[in-house]
C-alpha cells in the first residue's frame, strides 16, 4: 500500500538495530527474544520520541514557529528529546512540567535544564492542562510558538510510527526472520497507533502486543478507543484507506500495577535480567514494565516457546537515575 511521505528534520540515527537477546531467551527457556534498539537514536541519549520529532519539528518550521511547547512529568523522556531536537534546529523550547521544581536536578530532568529548555512547573496540573495559557503569553510576548501534545501523540507523530514499520519490515528480509509477537510500552498512544498503521499497510505478519503503562483511561475514555481515533486520523492524513476498531488493539492492562512511575518487583526484575544477561539498561517507567510483561507472559506460557518476540526499545535510559533508591536494592 502506498504511504503519504511527510516532510521531515533529520535528528536520528536510522535504521535503528535489531539484536537477539540469545542469553536472556535461554534463562527464561522460552521463545526466541529480539530487541529493536530505539535507545540508539542518537538525540540527547535517544529513544523512540525522536522518531516523531523528526516530522513535529519539520512541521513547526514549516509553519516558521520560533518556539516549540510541550508537556509531562519531571522525568519525560519525550520532554528530554523536544528539548533536545528544539536546540539542534535553534527554536527556543518551553516545558510544562506537573510537580515542583525539585532540590537535586537529576535524570532527565538534568538535561532538560542543560539543553536550554525553559521549565514551568503546575503542581497538580500534569497532563499539560496549562499549555495553552502559557501559549498565549508567548504568542502576547512576540513568539510564534508550536504546540506539541503530550508524547507527541497526534497524527504527525503516529506517522513516524507507519514509517518505522516499513523500516522493520526491510530489516526482516535481512534477518530472515519472522517476528510473532511484537512488544511495546503503549501509553499516550502514538506509538501503537502508527505501528498498526504500518502492520496493514505493509502487510508484516504479526501480533501487536502493547503493554498498558497509565491507567486503563485517558482522558475520560478507554485507551484502546483514544488509539483507534488516532489510528483511523492518521490513515486519513497519510491517505492509507485503513480502519482500525478497537476490539483488534490488544493492551495487556494487568501490568499497570501501582501506576505511572510506580515501580515495583515487575519492574525491577526485568531491569535487572535485561542488564545482566544482555548489557542492556532499560527505564523504570516504560520499558521495564513492558519487558516485566513480556517475562510474565513467557513464564506463564501465554507467548508459545516456538515463537519470536521483538520488543521494541523505545529508550528512557536517563529517568533509571531518579530511581536509584528503588533499583539499588
Amino acid at each position: 500500500m502506498k504511504i503519504k511521505e511527510l516532510p521531515k528534520e533529520k535528528l536520528g540515527f536510522f535504521p535503528t538495530p535489531i539484536v537477539e537477546l540469545k542469553r536472556l531467551t535461554k534463562f527464561l527457556d522460552g521463545p526466541r527474544i529480539f530487541m529493536k534498539r530505539d535507545d540508539l537514536t542518537g538525540l540527547a541519549l535517544g529513544g523512540n520520541k525522536t522518531r516523531k520529532l523528526e516530522y513535529l519539528i519539520a512541521e513547526a518550521i514549516s509553519q516558521n514557529c520560533d518556539t516549540v511547547i510541550t508537556g509531562g512529568a519531571e522525568q519525560s523522556n519525550h520532554c528530554r528529546q523536544t528539548a533536545a531536537a528544539a536546540a539542534a534546529c535553534g527554536l527556543k523550547c518551553h516545558l510544562v512540567l506537573g510537580g515542583y521544581e525539585p532540590e537535586n536536578y537529576r535524570g532527565n530532568f538534568l538535561l532538560d535544564y542543560l539543553l536550554g529548555a525553559e521549565i514551568h512547573w503546575t503542581g497538580e496540573f500534569r497532563k499539560g492542562e496549562k499549555i495553552p495559557e502559557i501559549t498565549e503569553k508567548l504568542i502576547q510576548q512576540g513568539h510564534k510558538p508550536y504546540v506539541i501534545p503530550y508524547g507527541g501523540s497526534n497524527s504527525i507523530g503516529a506517522s513516524a510510527f507507519v514509517y518505522a514499520m516499513k523500516e522493520l519490515k526491510q530489516q526482516q528480509y535481512q534477518f530472515n526472520e519472522k517476528f510473532d509477537y511484537i512488544i511495546f510500552a503503549s501509553s499516550s498512544g502514538g506509538t501503537h497507533a502508527g505501528l498498526l498503521i504500518g502492520k496493514e499497510a505493509f502487510e508484516i505478519e504479526t501480533e501487536l502486543i502493547g503493554i498498558g503503562i497509565d491507567k486503563e483511561e485517558t482522558e475520560g475514555e478507554p485507551l484502546e478507543i483514544r488509539i483507534s481515533k488516532l489510528t483511523n486520523q492518521t490513515a486519513d492524513m497519510l491517505q492509507a484507506k485503513i480502519n482500525i476498531d478497537p476490539s483488534k488493539i490488544i493492551i495487556k492492562h494487568e501490568y499497570e500495577g501501582g501506576g505511572y512511575g510506580v515501580v515495583g518487583n515487575l519492574e525491577t526484575e526485568a531491569i535487572k535480567l535485561t542488564a545482566q544477561y544482555e548489557g542492556i539498561i532499560l527505564d523504570p517507567v516504560y520499558t521495564g514494565r513492558a519487558m516485566g510483561g513480556l517475562v510474565d507472559m513467557v513464564r506463564k506460557k501465554i507467548i508459545e516457546p516456538n515463537k519470536n518476540i521483538l520488543f521494541w526499545h523505545t529508550g528512557g535510559i536517563p529517568s533509571a537515575f531518579s530511581y536509584s533508591k528503588v533499583l539499588a536494592k
